[in-house]
Formats: C-alpha cells, sequence, structure tokens
C-alpha cells in the first residue's frame, strides 16, 4: 500500500458565523491522484488553501507525514515547499521570465545554487513544453502557457504533493487541453496531485479518487467509475445530471 503523505482529520473551517468546512476526513497517498467536485461555493478551494495553509482551519487537524502542521513550532514555509500549489490565475512574477520564474523559489527558499536551480528549472519547462519559451515573460504568453509555466515552477520545488486550484478555469476553451493534457502526463509519471475542477472528462479518466463536496462536506468519495456511473447519494446524482453530457456518462 502507498505511504499515506497527507491526512486531514475532523477538519472544520469558519468565516465569522459561516461554517466552510464540516468535519472534513481523508487521507493523500504518494501516486493518487485525487479530483474533488462540486457546486461553486461548496467549499472546496478553501479545503485546498487549508491543505497549504493558506487558511488556516478552525478545528480539526492535517498531518503531514504523521506530524500536525498545525503545531506551533511546524514552519508553514517549509511545508509549502512540499505541498506545492497550481492557482487559477497562474500567480507569475510579471517582471520575470518563464525561466527566472521557475528558479527564484529554489534559490530563495530551498538555497539551491542559480545553475542547479537553473538545471532543475530547465527539466521541468522541458516536462510541460515550455522549454522553447524560458526567455518570454507572461505578458508575452498564452493563458496556457502560462499555466504551464506555473506548473513547471511548482514541480521545481519537489513537492510530495501538487494542489491544482481549478487550474483551466481562466483559460480559454482553445488552451484548456493542453493544460489537462500536462497535468495527465504528470499524474503518468507519479506525480501525488489534488485537483479541484469541473472538468468531468479529466476527473473520470485521470483520477484514482473523486471526492464531490456540497455545503462543506464530503458527500461522496471513491473510484471514478463509482463516483460518475454508479453514484449513491441524490446529491451526487443531481449534481452529475447538471454537469455531465449524455456522452460523459455513458
Amino acid at each position: 500500500m502507498n505511504e499515506v503523505i497527507l491526512e486531514v482529520q475532523h477538519l472544520e473551517k469558519k468565516f465569522g458565523e459561516n461554517i466552510v468546512l464540516k468535519d472534513i476526513n481523508f487521507q493523500v497517498r504518494a501516486g493518487e491522484v485525487i479530483s474533488i467536485i462540486g457546486s461553486s461555493g461548496s467549499g472546496k478551494s478553501t479545503l485546498l488553501r487549508c491543505l497549504n495553509l493558506l487558511e488556516e482551519p478552525t478545528n480539526g487537524n492535517i498531518l503531514y507525514r504523521d506530524h500536525s502542521i498545525l503545531d506551533g513550532d511546524f514552519s508553514p514555509t517549509e511545508y509549502r515547499t512540499k505541498i506545492g500549489m497550481v492557482f487559477q490565475q497562474f500567480n507569475l512574477f510579471k517582471n520575470m521570465n518563464a525561466l527566472k520564474n521557475c528558479t527564484i523559489g529554489q534559490v530563495k527558499i530551498l538555497d539551491r545554487s542559480k545553475g542547479e536551480a537553473e538545471k532543475i528549472a530547465l527539466e521541468n519547462l522541458e516536462k510541460v513544453g515550455m522549454e522553447p519559451y524560458i526567455d518570454a515573460r507572461p505578458h508575452h504568453l498564452s493563458g496556457g502557457q502560462q499555466q504551464r509555466v506555473a506548473i513547471a515552477r511548482a514541480l521545481s520545488m519537489n513537492p510530495d504533493i501538487l494542489l491544482f486550484d481549478e487550474p483551466t478555469s481562466a483559460l480559454d476553451p482553445e488552451t484548456v487541453g493542453e493544460v489537462l493534457e500536462t497535468m495527465r502526463l504528470l499524474a503518468e509519471k507519479g506525480l501525488t496531485m489534488v485537483v479541484v475542477t469541473h472538468e468531468m472528462a479529466f476527473a473520470r479518466d485521470v483520477s484514482s479518487r473523486i471526492m464531490f463536496m456540497d455545503e462543506g462536506v464530503i458527500v461522496e468519495s471513491g473510484p471514478p467509475e463509482q463516483v460518475i456511473n454508479h453514484p449513491e447519494h441524490e446529491r451526487t446524482k443531481s449534481f452529475l445530471k447538471r454537469y455531465l453530457t449524455e456522452s460523459t456518462v455513458h
């Protein structure tokens, strides 16, 4: 059995009186691809932000390799190098070219030499098909190209898990496919991924597990075949009916 990298225990997140996450429990094992689906406002992105400590959970615990990340002596900066994140809006440094975007974190946070950082960055830019654009700044790249640079940047930190927060939602329809293909290839190479997505075909074809969230709870979790083709809960069935075409279901 693959080792457990991350374990979420009874996680709760409140904003004021509003409970956004309620009693969330699951594990992330090495090599898994977990897709989190659900309507907007169901708590998916907040969950991802809690996993990366961009939001502090109100209650519960998150264990990284059996150590609580909520302990006072735990370093969030060090932890975020292990649990990388790819955002909707790319979040690239606009004044830096693609190569520099992928090296700066390695040098400043991981204390790698410039030469070592560039070697690793080039390998990852090649992996996502962006090696020809190493000198291009973000404004010279399409949305899909920027997102692939953002993925290469995250990979360059050698994370144990990569979190994707709706990575295609800000893209033109024609560039969605290139980013999903990049993610599919990374999944095939064994990268551990947790993906918040509305791309049902990706969730069905690439995930080892799908979690359906609604109103801050995990309603249903299981293999894609089970969750998409044979959902047990009415809330899951209702969501899938809205989001899936007949051809996707069958």
